[in-house]
């Protein structure tokens, strides 16, 4: 099968003609039709984040396909089901699935649905950590990712005012995604915008950008006691925070099958939407890697595997 591989940490990913899995008796092979990227992927590649199992290594890990076998201990799945989910490496033509799928929304097709699961889980568990609800004021730093796009949605639903981060550019989408107020992070310092907006200060941080914990303490100046920041990128301080009374959360995602059977109805009712950025060939996944650490994409990167 083809795949976009590394043969060790530090090599560019490559594309490869690899074996194709074999399911074990719980397993399932999917057919793998389209793979979302996310920044994981190249983090991967460099060797900032590790994983275990032999060179090469398949890089991806978000993905959307068709069942092509199942284990015999298997009952859930059956060969044909559209599934979309968390893959051990969706680059590839073939993959095997962890325990975090679900069958697709059935209002997209696989582009859209491979775009869902990494971003979209960890958006919807930073506002539920961070007990968003109606009336509460936040700031989604990072907004116009694809976690970031995702988090304004569910803010916004839950009835939070929610301030983007956003370059004029993108002013539009965020506005008809549920951002009632905007902020450029290239004009001037967010925290200065922000708490020129909310002169009292705001309730929540989400963010998914500052890996420098001095950036995110300055996004923290914006919080009143009681509040809450919550980061993807670890770089919060609890303690610290937790001493001017402010709950500060390093969000480790975790997901299950059941969060994407309930994000897949959200979907299908139309209260969240996933923007795609772009959708490239296998072919071009080393490209479309190194723009995604450049910082040159909004929204969400997705591979197309074409079949042979």
């Amino acid at each position: 099968m083809r795949a976009i591989a590394i043969s060790g940490y530090g090599q560019e990913p490559e594309l490869m003609e690899l074996p194709k899995p074999t399911p074990g008796p719980n397993g399932v092979l999917v057919r793998v039709h389209a793979a979302g990227l996310n920044p994981v992927d190249w983090k991967i590649a460099e060797g900032e984040f590790k994983t275990p199992g032999p060179f090469p290594k398949v890089l991806g890990i978000d993905g959307a396909g068709v069942v092509e076998a199942v284990g015999p201990a298997v009952t859930a799945f059956r060969p044909g089901d559209q599934v979309y989910g968390q893959l051990k490496g969706s680059y590839a033509e073939y993959a095997l699935a962890t325990s975090v799928l679900a069958r697709m929304p059935a209002s997209m097709i696989f582009t859209q649905a491979a775009a869902v699961p990494v971003a979209t889980t960890t958006a919807y568990n930073m506002v539920e950590t961070a007990k968003i609800d109606q009336g509460r004021v936040v700031l989604v730093s990072g907004a116009t990712g694809g976690v970031g796009q995702q988090a304004v949605q569910f803010a916004a639903n839950a009835g939070a005012k929610v301030i983007a981060t956003a370059t004029a550019d993108m002013a539009e989408h965020m506005r008809a995604i549920g951002a009632a107020e905007l902020v450029d992070h290239t004009l001037r310092p967010v925290a200065e915008q922000v708490l020129q907006l909310h002169p009292d200060g705001i309730d929540v941080v989400l963010d998914t950008v500052s890996t420098d914990p001095a950036a995110l303490e300055q996004l923290a100046q914006t919080v009143r006691p009681g509040g809450t920041v919550v980061t993807t990128v670890f770089s919060a301080d609890p303690a610290a925070l937790a001493a001017r009374e402010i709950t500060g959360v390093n969000l480790d995602n975790k997901a299950g099958a059941e969060l994407l059977v309930l994000l897949a109805d959200l979907i299908d009712a139309g209260r969240i939407k996933v923007r795609i950025d772009d959708v490239v060939p296998l072919s071009a996944a080393a490209t479309a890697l190194a723009n995604n650490k450049a910082g040159r994409s909004r929204g969400k990167t997705v591979i197309e595997i074409q079949p042979r």
